[in-house]
């Protein structure tokens, strides 16, 4: 038996009730959760310093955009480099919000101006600033990011009202295969 679209929505709708993400109005609570995607950049066409996105990076960003659709991000910041930039472009550009740019040498500077301003950011970084960032806004950083080749991780690091930090590790795209 084939559910109604409106099951589908409510799963879905539970599960980021569960990681503290806002899927809509009638889903809001007295205190919005501090709430920061992290993930490092999308497949590159090359080892190069600034390498542009792969094929395979564009539509991973593009993923990315339509896994975060619904998670009412109110931030995108990048450092400055072609492929962070264009990671972070599809959902900047479907959610009309501006792309930030950080200094990935200075992260404690940017957790601050995260936990300054609150809400929900998403953050493009690099296989070595991701889980260090995860680590720097008292969450859980897992094991190291294969720089060879995995593209895949996606943290979803929340903070309470009372200081509480959780650390949820999904996955989106192709998956990576050790």
């Amino acid at each position: 038996m084939k559910r109604p679209p409106s099951c589908d929505r409510f799963f879905v709708g539970l599960l980021f009730v569960f990681m503290g993400c806002q899927l809509s109005a009638s889903v809001t609570s007295a205190t919005e959760p501090f709430v920061v995607f992290l993930v490092r950049h999308a497949e590159k066409v090359d080892a190069s310093r600034d390498p542009e996105l792969s094929a395979a990076g564009k539509q991973r960003a593009e993923q990315l955009a339509d896994t975060l659709r619904d998670a009412n991000v109110n931030y995108v910041h990048s450092t400055d480099y072609i492929r962070t930039r264009d990671t972070a472009a599809p959902i900047a550009k479907r959610l009309d919000l501006a792309v930030g740019l950080y200094d990935p040498r200075n992260l404690p500077a940017l957790v601050k101006t995260l936990q300054d301003t609150g809400g929900r950011h998403l953050v493009v970084g690099h296989s070595t600033t991701t889980p260090q960032l995860a680590k720097l806004l008292g969450g859980r950083p897992g094991t190291d990011i294969n720089e060879a080749g995995e593209y895949d991780r996606l943290y979803v690091v929340t903070s309470d009202a009372n200081g509480g930090v959780s650390t949820v590790l999904i996955r989106y795209g192709k998956p990576f295969a050790e």
